[in-house]
């Protein structure tokens, strides 16, 4: 079973290098310690029982305490597991609105793609002279399809 460990936020991966070295030291019967950027001031501790985390915890700086219910694997999993959002794909005649650099909150039409690299060469509309940019897909926001913006 996973123990829960409560810590000082932020200190998550420092009290989890601590608690591994004072098992190994002590020979403390743990059998993993996990921790997760997601999860803001807990360390998941997989023990036999209680006293094990309680006797691993005890002392160590920046430990809160421990819950007292156990949890199983696949609840931390659901914790931790962080769904992609599905990636919408550009193609060329595309209209993409620019999310940063010179030409931020302006709409551009997308004359080339590099799927391999994630980069795209487009044409800000606004612009006075057509001059292509080459931008990285996290620059670049979908905004609709080249054969709906006739």
């Amino acid at each position: 079973m996973f123990y829960i460990v409560r810590v000082a936020a932020k200190q998550e991966k420092v009290v989890g290098l601590m608690l591994e070295e004072k098992a190994k030291v002590k020979s403390i019967p743990v059998y993993s310690i996990l921790f997760n950027d997601r999860v803001k001031g807990y360390i998941f501790v997989e023990a036999d029982d209680d006293n094990a985390v309680a006797m691993l915890i005890n002392g160590v700086k920046h430990v809160k305490g421990l819950l007292k219910k156990p949890i199983s694997f696949e609840e931390i999993q659901k914790m931790v597991v962080i769904e992609k959002p599905k990636k919408v794909e550009i193609n060329i005649g595309d209209i993409v609105e620019i999310v940063s650099g010179p030409f931020k909150n302006e709409e551009a039409k997308v004359i080339a793609v590099d799927a391999a690299k994630d980069e795209y060469t487009v044409v800000p509309m606004e612009a006075v002279i057509a001059i292509p940019v080459k931008l990285s897909g996290k620059n670049i926001r979908f905004k609709k399809s080249g054969d709906e913006s006739q």
